[in-house]
């Protein structure tokens, strides 16, 4: 007799889902039983719940596919939400199973009863209790689609003693998944967006995530126009590569005359971005094309708004648009954007191979010259952000992730599980500091204990670097920030893995270099300068005020690494008169 957990489990099977992370337990049992028993599908064992997620999470960016998590009653599931609000805002198709005490004991204050419909509400596009075998044959198919249609969470509660009773229909259950149409925007909007670019002399691109696949175009539309191009942390992959019109990027990590060009600009246009730091945009002149129709125009006033592709939207635009022949605003932001780069490029070279200890940037340019030309980096919130967005190079082949949009900490390392699971052959690197990997640190136990080969580069700094930048911003000494020295390194050994602890920057290329060629997992704990703080690319008076009343530290502006070299040459290619 197949039961309802062998249904389910037999139809993501059947459907592409590979794995299932999670954590046995009590309510879960039976589904876990039923993925013991089914080919095709495994059973990944880790150690917080909320790895589980952040382990799905990267999974279903890096392959564009369903993932899954699960979870226990009660505190169990209830682990998954931190995780599960990354996903979702990351737009990653994911469906947790959310198991459930006895159906009979809901509502009767059970041992480990909360109400999942209520608490996973904010972060899911879909979120229903199974109450009954027949209900389970009609929402998961719905909870698939919805999770893959829509590009988010999905959620489904099963009680422990439903997931035991027969199935309603099929063992498998067809669920036909179909491919999103592309979005192309109204032949006037196409038309109206032509005539105002056509009109403005002085017109800047901004693109973000939503740019992905559409390299070329933004490359051809810069070229048209004339127009510096920019783009935010989750553009930086698609976009700043192979782009001889980029001047950087914007918000508290950006770098370069990205900020610059954006305010000068006679006309921005925001590409496949939903940057939510208003502050550093001009709140004026500015047009957004978007695949979704909701982040048009809330971040910035807009005076068109284009519901579209990027990429199918550029190129119904291209034939509309004049050629320009002024290249003065681009060539002025492109020279700007090599000397902001060279105000603090000094912080990164004087003395940084002798520096100890270690300085942070050096750390990263290193790893950027060492990692494979098709790596998946994980990146820790916080100061590792700001040195994956200043020194990994893109190459259209790289991948970085991170949680660049719920911003919550630990996430590397089991976003670097997921994305290795799923890419078995492919080098994995996270991006971890001292106070990510230290909250989700049991996860070293589940790459040891199944062999699964991330390579983890610690930035070890003994402190909450972006708290403390922070703190100074607001005119505070920094408080609870800092914390004593871990070997992060003789942990990591003691749970299997091959470690080493590097403090001596000589050393470093080395270490990273055989840690790298491991073939299993492996650690490099670099001990890394706590003082190394990274100035975002705009500066107002009252941020200069907070600084001079709170900072007790060095800051240093903190080096670009390889785009300096890639500015140079962008501005040797201008045009000689």
């Amino acid at each position: 007799m197949a039961t309802v957990a062998d249904q389910l489990v037999r139809t993501l099977r059947d459907a592409g889902v590979e794995r299932v992370y999670g954590i046995v337990g009590d309510s879960l049992n039976t589904i876990v039983d039923a993925i013991r028993k089914t080919d095709g599908i495994e059973w990944v064992h880790v150690r917080h719940e909320e790895a589980a997620a952040f382990a799905a999470a990267s999974e279903a960016q890096v392959t564009g596919r369903l993932a899954v998590c699960a979870g226990s009653c009660g505190p169990g599931n209830l682990h998954l939400i931190n995780g599960l609000y990354d996903a979702h805002r990351s737009a990653a198709p994911v469906l947790a199973i959310a198991s459930h005490i006895p159906s009979v004991q809901i509502g009767t204050g059970f041992f480990q009863e909360t109400h999942p419909t209520q608490l996973f509400a904010e972060c899911s596009h879909f979120n229903e209790l199974v109450t009954e075998p027949e209900q389970m044959a009609r929402l998961l198919p719905i909870a698939m689609r919805t999770a893959l249609g829509k590009g988010g969470v999905s959620v489904l509660t099963i009680p422990g003693d439903v997931a035991h009773l027969k199935a309603a229909g099929p063992t498998s259950l067809p669920v036909p998944l179909a491919t999103a149409s592309p979005v192309v925007p109204p032949q006037d909007q196409v038309a109206e967006l032509a005539e105002l670019l056509n009109t403005d002399e002085k017109v800047m691109l901004f693109a973000g995530a939503g740019a992905r696949g559409a390299h070329a175009e933004v490359m051809a539309l810069a070229d048209r126009l004339a127009a510096p191009v920019g783009h935010s942390l989750g553009g930086k992959e698609w976009i700043q590569y192979d782009n001889p019109f980029d001047v950087g990027m914007s918000g508290l990590l950006g770098y370069g005359a990205c900020y610059d060009a954006m305010h000068e600009a006679d006309r921005v246009v925001l590409l496949g971005t939903d940057f939510p730091y208003a502050n550093f945009l001009p709140q004026a002149h500015t047009v957004q094309v978007d695949i979704d129709p909701a982040r048009l125009g809330r971040r910035t006033p807009l005076d068109l708004a284009v519901h579209g592709d990027v990429k199918l939207t550029i190129d119904a635009l291209l034939p509309l648009l004049r050629e320009r022949t002024d290249r003065s605003f681009l060539d002025k932001m492109l020279r700007e954007h090599v000397r902001e780069l060279e105000k603090v490029v000094g912080a990164y070279t004087e003395r940084i191979d002798k520096h100890r200890p270690i300085h942070p940037e050096f750390v990263a340019a290193v790893l950027d010259d060492v990692a494979d030309q098709d790596t998946v980096f994980t990146v820790d919130t916080g100061m590792c952000n700001v040195w994956a967005a200043r020194y990994l190079t893109p190459n259209g082949r790289r991948r970085v992730l991170g949680s660049f949009r719920h911003g919550s900490m630990a996430n590397a390392l089991p976003h670097a599980i997921g994305a290795q699971l799923a890419h078995p052959g492919r080098q994995v690197v996270s991006l971890s500091g001292d106070g990510g990997l230290g909250m989700l640190m049991g996860e070293l136990l589940t790459v040891a204990a199944t062999n699964i080969p991330v390579k983890v580069v610690l930035f070890n700094n003994s402190t909450l670097g972006m708290v403390k930048l922070e703190m100074l911003v607001d005119g505070l000494p920094s408080f609870g920030t800092d914390h004593p020295s871990a070997d992060y390194a003789a942990i990591a050994a003691a749970c299997g893995i091959h470690a080493t602890r590097v403090e001596d920057p000589a050393a470093l290329r080395e270490a990273l270099t055989k840690a790298f060629a491991h073939p299993g997992p492996a650690l490099v704990d670099v001990v890394t300068d706590p003082n190394a703080l990274s100035i975002p690319p705009h500066i107002t008076g009252e941020m200069v005020r907070g600084f001079a009343i709170g900072a007790t530290k060095t800051v240093l502006q903190g080096g670009v690494g390889k785009m300096i070299e890639l500015a140079r040459t962008n501005l040797r290619n201008i045009p000689r008169p």
